[in-house]
């Protein structure tokens, strides 16, 4: 077989199954992996028996704080305790560990590090003769697909709305855009799929419209929420957080989660907030456009009533101190911080092209809009810049989220796996 250009790293603690991912990116903090990533791969892996199967999954970029390698981690974590081993293969990994298989090609240009990286990804597989190959990336030949960031030809119908007509041919030209669409399309029709997991109906409907696929590969198993960690009972965090960022106990808070300003639409909550008088709007992220939307904030007249705070390890509290959450993104196929402040007692406005979307009820726990129609956003925050409506709807939400438990979706996740693993297929 031809020779891969990995590298095998180690720490397995970093990845087991009792591993909290922020808690580990603070221990780990920015250390480099110091081996060579040109090393061949060597790796001998035991046979499994007829109740113990192999299984990889692949990540090309481990970010512990992401909410996508939360998912990995949970997966991970519960086809170990069926039984089964895990690796994980992905680019670069902090320290070596014997389920880490790292593939890190040169980066001359981005198409071709994300094409070798899928090709010596598949290497790798087949080389150990996994049962099970599951991959969070648009690679053409893996047994399960997680889609969890939806279908990118729709990513960039929506994303094009927004753009003057020079970006978008500027879109339509780029080789990094043509490659993810033709890589798209080849996994969905690629024969070895057994199974894609959808965590909303809307990207499960764009496949199934998209793309030739069997219907039946479609699995929509919804993520799932601690619904005891995200609580309303975070509402005793209101005062001290109202307190330091030195906004009113009385006045409307609107709160946003999340990294990627741009698609999730800070700049649209912005521009709400300046005609929703006396609300405030708390931001909850890193993103690299930060000083761009202070400054948008400062032009709109609104710095005063604008707290951008940054990325949390304790994000809890902040559901806790608003009134409400906003999401007004372009395209999201189901975040977490949707359900994080359904759970804890949060009416949420979010977009028609946000798979949060299906748990929302006009009036009764929430509001959903266009994402680019402002007078819309500003209407649902008025309504619920009222204490009374904002509580019932808050109550309402929490209510319609308890059944989609992290129990639920591990429940639903380990069904899938037995069914796929009774008969495994080799890469």
């Amino acid at each position: 077989m031809e020779k891969t250009q990995s590298s095998v790293r180690s720490n397995s603690s970093l990845l087991s199954s009792e591993t909290n991912p922020v808690e580990a990116n603070e221990l780990s903090g920015d250390r480099k992996a110091t081996e060579s990533s040109q090393q061949t791969l060597r790796f001998d892996a035991p046979c499994a028996s007829p109740s113990r199967y192999r299984v990889a999954m692949i990540r090309q970029k481990f970010r512990f704080d992401g909410g996508g390698e939360r998912i990995v981690s949970r997966m991970k974590s519960i086809l170990e305790k069926q039984g089964h081993e895990v690796s994980l293969i992905t680019r670069k990994w902090q320290e070596s560990s014997d389920s880490v298989i790292c593939c890190d090609p040169p980066k001359y240009t981005r198409v071709l590090r994300e094409s070798l990286f899928a090709k010596q990804a598949l290497q790798a597989a087949a080389y150990h003769k996994f049962d099970l190959v599951q991959s969070h990336e648009r690679i053409p030949g893996c047994s399960v697909f997680r889609a969890g960031d939806g279908v990118h030809a729709s990513w960039l119908e929506q994303r094009s709305r927004t753009l003057n007509w020079f970006s978008r041919q500027s879109i339509a030209i780029s080789s990094y855009h043509r490659y993810v669409l033709q890589a798209e399309k080849e996994l969905f029709e690629h024969p070895r799929l057994r199974a894609v997991i959808c965590n909303s109906r809307m990207v499960q409907q764009e496949i199934s419209d998209r793309f030739s696929i069997d219907p039946t590969k479609l699995k929509l198993i919804y993520n799932g929420v601690d619904t005891d960690l995200f609580h309303p009972d975070l509402k005793k965090h209101r005062s001290v957080i109202r307190q330091q960022l030195n906004i009113p106990e009385s006045a409307p808070l609107f709160l946003f989660v999340g990294s990627g300003f741009e698609r999730k639409g800070v700049h649209r909550l912005l521009r709400a907030i300046q005609k929703v008088p006396d609300a405030y709007a708390v931001v909850v992220g890193r993103d690299k456009s930060m000083k761009r939307t202070n400054r948008l904030a400062r032009d709109l007249g609104i710095a005063d009533r604008v707290r951008l705070v940054g990325a949390q390890n304790e994000v809890g509290p902040y559901y806790g101190a608003a009134d409400a959450f906003v999401l007004p993104t372009l395209y999201d196929p189901f975040p977490n911080s949707v359900m994080e402040a359904m759970a804890s007692g949060l009416a949420v406005i979010t977009s028609t092209k946000c798979g949060g979307a299906e748990l929302i009820q006009n009036g009764e726990n929430g509001f959903v809009c266009d994402a680019l129609d402002l007078a819309g956003l500003v209407e649902a925050m008025q309504q619920l810049s009222s204490k009374q409506s904002a509580e019932q709807m808050g109550l309402n939400a929490r209510n319609t989220i308890e059944p989609y438990t992290l129990k639920a979706m591990n429940d639903q996740l380990i069904a899938l796996y037995h069914e796929l693993l009774s008969k495994p297929q080799h890469v």
